[in-house]
């Protein structure tokens, strides 16, 4: 399948931000990712495959975070990002999927710039903080001050996959701890910290177009009852 792939960096104002388009459909589909060590650049061809079944239906776009990542950032202005990422491209209407932090960009786009969202899909996220969060949070960015790359992504991949998933691919471990390290310690911890400034529960009435929430039973990183 030809994919049709687009990878390029937005220059918005104050902030620059990579992006990943392809597909051939004839509407938008716009992809939020969740908390990221590494960023999106160069993963072009391995989301095209990985999102493949999009791309008859769909023209799919994925943002990235800003480069820049000042402390105390807020996922209400990522969600801001995203709105200036689409308006620059010409996006409007766009069925959204985000999942974990992405899912908490996702609310914000949707209750801010309605006239973008035509359907959404909200993924192991929340709307408000819950002491599940706030403990991973708070042992990530603490793990990232003692430098302990290894341990970070470990914890990463036990808390984001199943047991049966983790049994595979255990021994890839080592590597993906090697691929994935971050390379800016700062701007990580900054992206961690932004995720505990979701309030969204309280303006979720505002979300007017139709809404799929999709939670684990066993999720150990926002906690079952976020959905």
């Amino acid at each position: 399948m030809i994919f049709d792939i687009e990878e390029r960096k937005l220059y918005i104002g104050d902030f620059r931000a990579d992006y990943i388009s392809f597909g051939k459909g004839t509407k938008s589909l716009v992809m939020i990712h969740g908390l990221n060590t590494r960023g999106i650049r160069g993963s072009g061809r391995m989301l095209a495959y990985m999102y493949r079944i999009f791309a008859k239906e769909y023209r799919v776009h994925i943002f990235d975070r800003r480069e820049d990542v000042p402390k105390g950032i807020t996922v209400r202005e990522f969600a801001s990002d995203i709105a200036a990422g689409m308006e620059a491209l010409s996006i409007a209407n766009a069925d959204v999927f985000g999942v974990s932090q992405g899912g908490m960009i996702a609310q914000y786009l949707a209750i801010d710039r309605p006239e973008l969202v035509n359907k959404l899909v909200l993924a192991v996220t929340l709307s408000k903080n819950n002491d599940t969060v706030v403990s991973v949070v708070r042992h990530w960015v603490e793990t990232v001050e003692r430098g302990d790359m290894s341990r970070l992504i470990a914890d990463m991949a036990n808390k984001m996959y199943s047991e049966k998933y983790l049994k595979r691919y255990r021994m890839l471990l080592p590597l993906l701890s090697v691929l994935q390290k971050p390379k800016d310690k700062r701007r990580f911890i900054s992206l961690a910290e932004s995720c505990l400034t979701c309030k969204a529960y309280e303006e979720l009435d505002k979300i007017k177009c139709p809404v799929l929430v999709i939670g684990g039973g066993k999720d150990r990183v926002v906690g079952a009852e976020a959905a």
